[in-house]
């Protein structure tokens, strides 16, 4: 809808009305728009083809705001609108994004520091269990594989598992991953790894971990 820079719109903050977080508001022209996603300088091309799935394939009234360092995409909104809802997300989106980039954290970290060898075990053993379980949109390995290197922020598309999944999903991706590096070490870096998030996402995901039966598990 609009590419705009920074001088051209006034950024502030409103206190959520039922959570204790100030949420991010631009206006421009009258309009109010949420923050949805925020990019490095060097992820130019990423923030763009956001702002084109949202505005040209979903219909979305977006901004996307170019400063010297950084890109940020942003959805209308009424003010009135806003509840448990953040970044134009709802709370169910969230927590598939949130999921996604720990399962991608592991990965990569196995990939990294056992080889590529173990890595495509991991992807082999992670995808059986996604189709005995029947995970919606994960038939195929190439689906499996999106999931695994397509960054959940910026594709556009997440699948639609249900709540009672996503917790199967995150026992299975821990017990796999404790098999894998032998500790759970790699369960403890839960805010680091979701860094790339929105604030105000990151914080309800984690909210959501620590209220469910994963709280022991991933910390």
């Amino acid at each position: 809808m609009f590419i705009l820079k920074r001088q051209d719109v006034e950024i502030s903050s409103i206190q959520h009305p039922k959570r204790d977080q100030q949420v991010p508001i631009l206006n421009y022209q009258g309009q109010t728009f949420r923050l949805i996603s925020v990019f490095k300088a060097s992820e130019e091309e990423d923030a763009r083809a956001l702002w084109r799935e949202l505005t040209d394939n979903r219909g979305k009234a977006c901004v996307l705001l170019e400063e010297p360092d950084r890109f940020s995409v942003w959805g209308k909104v009424r003010l009135d609108q806003i509840d448990h809802d953040t970044g134009g997300h709802g709370k169910k989106e969230i927590y598939i994004q949130g999921s996604l980039l720990l399962l991608q954290a592991v990965y990569f970290d196995i990939e990294e520091l056992l080889g590529n060898r173990q890595a495509a075990l991991f992807e082999k053993e992670i995808a059986e269990f996604l189709q005995q379980r029947q995970f919606p949109e994960t038939s195929s390995l190439e689906a499996v594989q999106n999931l695994l290197t397509n960054n959940p922020l910026n594709s556009g598309k997440i699948p639609p598992w249900p709540e009672n999944q996503l917790i199967i999903f995150l026992e299975e991706l821990h017990k796999l991953g404790k098999t894998y590096f032998g500790n759970t070490n790699f369960a403890h870096e839960v805010t680091d790894t979701l860094q790339d998030m929105p604030e105000a996402e990151r914080s309800l995901f984690i909210t959501w971990l620590n209220e469910s039966s994963l709280s022991k598990l991933w910390q």
